[in-house]
């Protein structure tokens, strides 16, 4: 019998991204971002992935997660993108990780830390929008970077993009001509892939090293594989008559004579309730639509009148089986989100089974 929930995790296949993405790169260096659990996959695992692919950089959001990766045996210079309080500094500190600064009050207080000047060029989030105070932090011998991060990259044929990347651009211009040895970066996945412009010395590349398309369309365009799949198999395999129901508040009758199988898998595991009378599944190779409330730990699937599942049959929510396929920005599009949010809503009761091509890690 198969396992109740299972995310599978193609390690190979996050390497080959990460080799991509560098080639796409040209001169600047590649740092994959693992943060947020490496978008649901599994920060560890994808960290040593992208180290086997070459990564020398790493990006994390948070200092508990920089803390994280070293104490696993991570090497590669890490990099907090994120906020850090007063009392997560020591953490940080103790990671050795680079920090991201811009204010004079944090940057003296992270004193000791390789330090990265962010400039809101638009974001309106982290950072700061006066580039006078960004021009003198970046004076500081502390500091090893100047970045910025872009708000519309992903929207293809915006203008917002240009328009922040010729404001950083020109900030930049005068810091680097007096220290040539600062890093430069701006990047995520979509301005690499869409961007060369903006690739400066360093890309972060975050949604596309897992495979996943940062537009919210085809990975495969882009040569992108996605890494993971969502298993689980039928727990129950029964018929249901005209007039039966399936799950709470009755949201799935049968009009006609029907197969229902039961998944033991729900939104505990990250089977988001919206996917209610919403998704497929695939099972013996065929999409069968999932019928009924999307409960807690288990979802149900309308096999029809000649369903031919026997209980225990492997069920798969993402990925692939007998060459159908249902991609992550699939599920997003019905969910009217982003591929992002699905990956990471993955939850931790979800075994996660790591492998290369089908050869276990």
């Amino acid at each position: 019998m198969p396992l109740r929930a299972l995310a599978r995790v193609n390690l190979a296949a996050i390497e080959r991204n990460c080799r991509l993405l560098a080639a796409a790169a040209g001169d600047a260096q590649l740092c994959p971002v693992v943060k947020g659990e490496g978008y649901g996959h599994g920060a560890v695992m994808t960290a040593v992935a992208a180290q086997g692919a070459g990564a020398k950089w790493l990006g994390v959001a948070t200092a508990n997660e920089a803390m994280d990766l070293r104490m696993a045996g991570i090497e590669a210079r890490l990099i907090v993108l994120g906020a850090v309080s007063p009392e997560e500094l020591d953490i940080a500190l103790a990671a050795d990780a680079d920090l991201v600064v811009w204010s004079e009050a944090f940057a003296g207080a992270a004193a000791g830390s390789r330090l990265h000047i962010k400039l809101d060029s638009g974001m309106g989030r982290l950072g700061t929008r006066d580039a006078e105070l960004a021009t003198r932090l970046a004076g500081r011998e502390d500091v090893v970077g100047l970045m910025t991060h872009f708000a519309t990259a992903d929207e293809r044929g915006d203008s917002f993009l240009g328009e922040q990347l010729d404001r950083f651009t020109d900030w930049v211009a005068p810091l680097r001509d007096a220290r040539p040895e600062l890093i430069v970066h701006a990047a995520n996945s979509a301005a690499t892939l869409r961007q060369p412009a903006a690739r400066f010395d360093m890309v972060r590349c975050g949604i596309a090293i897992y495979g996943l398309d940062p537009f919210g369309e085809d990975p495969l365009a882009h040569g992108l594989e996605p890494a993971l799949a969502l298993e689980t198999y039928a727990a129950a395999v029964k018929p249901c008559a005209p007039g039966e129901s399936a799950g709470y508040g009755r949201q799935f009758v049968a009009t006609e004579p029907t197969v229902l199988a039961t998944l033991p898998i729900g939104y505990a595991d990250g089977v988001r309730r919206g996917l209610t009378n919403n998704a497929d599944a695939l099972i013996g190779g065929l999409r069968r639509p999932l019928v009924g409330t999307v409960s807690m730990d288990n979802v149900t699937v309308d096999l029809g009148s000649d369903g031919d599942v026997a209980v225990g049959a492997p069920a798969v929510l993402i990925g692939e089986q007998d060459g159908e396929r249902i991609l992550v920005e699939e599920v997003a599009r019905r969910l009217d989100t982003i591929n992002y949010e699905v990956t990471c809503g993955i939850s931790a009761r979800v075994t996660r089974d790591y492998h290369r091509d089908g050869e276990q890690a």
